[in-house]
């Protein structure tokens, strides 16, 4: 009896991905939709694999190569605009399943892969699934198949230089190629180019990151030229007139000549009544940067009326600066705050002087519920937060204190390396502690209104911390099926970290959030969103629409404090200048020291549209490493869709850490004491 080739199991869980991760990310076409409910993904990955089918990842498959994430062949069949009936050509077979969702939308398929053990079991697998309008070809997909052009569309699942002459050739008249363009692993560009009859139409869909296109019209081999002329296309229009970008940026920008002195009124205006204000920096460690953050906190808290801060830090830690900010004492274990790598992002002295304006401001105001909190939204504490819980326990509740920690002993043994927790787990060599972690989570809310003593405070403080116990594990787990589910993992803890302490403020409390660009810029805009990757940005937006705004900010050139290594020492780096073609470039050549640029809403209309082109951004986290600073740093990015607003300094300055002598003497409910 021939097994069942569709369980309704798969069928349930491929229903879910294509609400969450299809339709739920924008994809709109009924075609498109029917057919991603259709295909039976798992069949087209390697066994072992199939578990994994209906996530939204890209998976490994056989000659080294790769499945693409659902989203991705969804929103490429999408943009190509394909009917029933059409002809379609698909270059790049893989193991068969992008050929297999446009055949359900299109009359008939043919699709090339150059690896010819992957063509024949990509027609294996099709004609198991009975999809016999598809014929698979071993060849240069590069020049396509003349064969049987014309084709009414033509899908490329690889990145070429350029847009093959071969394939502009074969497509019929109206006919839409949809292909990846761009340096070979940086600066892609998904571009979508429409035939009128000898004409080519270019239309630019957004920043992507595909593997390079091999063939005798594409990439020789990685790194070489193109050995063809390639057809001439007709670019979309621009407008004419302008004294250049550059110009164009310093006439719609607001400058200034100091931190100190800034007028901030017009910013004030701009958010307006906006709930959550999301405030970036281009590194973790430029002094400009926290010192610009504090100074719009600052004026958002006297004249907007915000009451939280929230951060990109770890949530026990925070806890002390906020203890000492509200004039409280610490809760939980003492330990040294700020003391994990690394230890210069938040303990320095930018963030000591916001810390003590705080605790000032905060002196004077006796109502509680008017007074500024300050909170972390990461979840890196696995251990620190593992012991806040058991703490809380044991003061309020010995017995289920005993529970927990008998649960919580199952991650000891890694304590000192968390990350190869999740390597054993994967491997197979440790069952791992996910239902040990979740069980308590669970019963400490059950018991909220038996903690009710303890205190509001303290509970929420207690039942983050397990929370945080939870995600952490989870995330070491994924952290080994790629870096998109680790990254997604943890926006989502922070934006869902974010949303409690809303709760916890009241529900019309307004929260300032600092971190870096990367999570507070919207990551639809940019090639993060093209990998299937949201941040908190995104998934604010999503939340609050117009009543949240997002801020960039970025520099050209000066020092930074990084490190070259995770975990290395902090060194202090100079900062290459910006790449010719990335928007700090442009901002670099407004020759003006310093600005704001509204982009939501901008002085010259025409702003938004000009820099709306795709270009490279620069991004330093705690790791810096000029040498590769174009394969490391930079990623491609529609500014005036990434922020409402970008903060601009042209030379900066590496944060101060603290050091020891400045803290000696210091009372013990100082957050950044020894």
């Amino acid at each position: 009896m021939e097994p069942v080739i569709d369980p309704p199991e798969m069928v349930e869980r491929r229903a879910v991905m294509v609400e969450r991760d299809i339709a739920g990310r924008g994809v709109r076409d009924p075609g498109v939709i029917v057919a991603m409910e259709t295909v039976p993904r798992h069949l087209f990955v390697p066994e072992h694999l199939a578990e994994f089918a209906y996530d939204d990842n890209p998976l490994p498959i056989e000659e080294g190569q790769t499945i693409s994430q659902p989203y991705i062949v969804a929103a490429m069949a999408e943009a190509a605009e394909i009917k029933p009936g059409d002809r379609v050509l698909e270059i790049g077979t893989g193991s068969g399943y992008g050929a297999a969702v446009l055949s359900r939308i299109a009359g008939e398929v043919w699709t090339i892969e150059r690896h010819c053990p992957l063509a024949d079991e990509a027609r294996r697998r099709l004609q198991r699934v009975g999809y016999d309008n598809v014929h698979v070809i071993c060849g240069d997909g590069t020049l396509g198949w003349p064969e049987n052009a014309p084709y009414d569309a033509i899908v490329v699942t690889a990145g070429g230089p350029q847009v093959p002459t071969a394939l502009l050739e074969q497509l019929a008249e109206g006919g839409r190629l949809v292909i990846p363009v761009g340096p070979e692993t940086r600066g892609q560009s998904l571009l979508r180019v429409t035939r009128h009859g000898e004409e080519f139409r270019e239309v630019n869909l957004g920043p992507v990151r595909f593997v390079p296109l091999i063939g005798e019209q594409g990439w020789v081999e990685p790194g070489s030229e193109p050995l063809f002329e390639p057809t001439p296309i007709v670019p979309p229009p621009r407008r004419e007139g302008l004294a250049g970008l550059s110009d164009l940026v310093r006439e719609s920008s607001e400058p200034f000549d100091s931190i100190n002195r800034v007028d901030l009124g017009a910013l004030m205006d701009r958010i307006g009544d906006s709930q959550v204000v999301l405030l970036g920096e281009a590194s973790h460690g430029t002094s400009e940067f926290y010192r610009m953050r504090a100074r719009i906190t600052t004026e958002l808290i006297l004249h907007k009326g915000f009451t939280a801060v929230a951060v990109e830090a770890d949530w026990p830690d925070a806890a002390r600066i906020d203890s000492y900010v509200r004039h409280r004492a610490p809760s939980g274990p003492r330990f040294e705050a700020f003391s994990r790598f690394p230890t210069w992002m938040w303990r320095n002295r930018e963030v000591r002087e916001f810390v003590h304006w705080l605790h000032d401001h905060n002196a004077e105001i006796d109502d509680p519920a008017r007074q500024v909190s300050f909170h972390g939204l990461d979840l890196y504490s696995l251990y620190r937060s593992r012991d806040a819980v058991l703490t809380f326990l044991e003061k309020h509740d010995p017995a289920a204190a005993a529970v927990a920690r008998e649960r919580y002993s199952c991650l000891t043994p890694w304590e000192h390396d968390p990350a190869a927790y999740g390597r054993s787990v994967v491997t197979g060599e440790f069952e791992g502690c996910e239902d040990q972690v979740v069980e308590t989570l669970t019963d400490m809310l059950k018991k909220r209104l038996d903690y009710a003593a303890a205190g509001d405070d303290a509970f929420v403080e207690a039942a983050q911390n397990a929370l945080v116990v939870a995600n952490a594990e989870r995330y070491y787990r994924v952290m080994y099926y790629g870096s998109r589910d680790s990254w997604n993992l943890r926006d989502q803890h922070m934006f869902e970290t974010l949303q409690l302490v809303r709760s916890y403020r009241g529900p019309d409390a307004k929260v300032v959030v600092w971190e870096h660009n990367s999570h507070v810029g919207d990551a639809s805009a940019t090639e993060m969103g093209a990998r299937g990757e949201h941040n908190v940005g995104m998934l604010t937006r999503r939340q609050f629409g117009d009543d949240a705004y997002l801020v960039g900010f970025g520099t050209d050139h000066g020092t930074v404090a990084a490190a070259t290594d995770w975990g290395g020492p902090m060194e202090r780096k100079r900062v290459r200048p910006s790449h010719p073609d990335s928007y700090e470039r442009v901002f670099h050549d407004t020759e003006v020291p310093a600005f704001l640029t509204p982009l939501r809403h901008p002085h010259r209309v025409e702003l938004r549209e000009e820099l709306d082109e795709p270009r490279l951004e620069r991004a330093i986290g705690v790791i810096y490493r000029p040498e590769t600073e174009l394969q490391s740093h930079y990623f491609q990015a529609r500014l005036p869709h990434q922020f409402d607003e970008f903060v601009w300094f042209d030379a900066t300055q590496a944060v101060i850490p603290l050091v020891t002598h400045e803290l000696e003497g210091m009372p013990d409910t100082y957050p950044f004491g020894l």
